[in-house]
């Protein structure tokens, strides 16, 4: 079974009203889920600055999938987007897809812009709603 990747939108959702994300519940339970260091860059600095170092220390026990750059698929992925009128697409994002599909994941994610990514780019997305 593949393993799920949970992006910084769902887990900041997660941690806002957990009821939001019955879903994620039942992927933790299930020990589906894995996480990379691009994730937690983003989501551990608001937790520090919050205090929520019992949160920082369950996210660290995470699988954590190995972010190596494929910046030939990067700048592929974003002329491909930019011919296709996906603007305003981060890098950031754009690693994420290199990571799910060098390492052939799911991606959980509310972020829209990568359901248009995958019209015309072949990966994985888990719907969140």
């Amino acid at each position: 079974m593949k393993k799920i990747l949970v992006d910084s939108s769902v887990w900041i959702s997660y941690f806002k009203d957990k009821n939001a994300h019955k879903k994620l519940d039942e992927l933790i339970r299930n020990n589906q889920i894995c996480i990379n260091n691009l994730i937690l860059s983003e989501l551990i600095p608001f937790l520090k600055m919050k205090n929520k170092n019992d949160i920082i220390e369950i996210l660290l026990e995470i699988p954590n999938i190995t972010v190596a750059i494929n910046w030939e698929l990067i700048i592929n992925l974003q002329i491909h987007n930019l011919k296709n009128g996906i603007n305003k697409v981060g890098i950031p994002d754009l690693i994420l897809v290199d990571n799910i599909v060098t390492n052939n994941l799911i991606l959980f994610t509310e972020d829209k812009h990568f359901w248009l990514i995958q019209r015309h780019f072949n990966f994985d997305i888990l719907a969140w709603n």
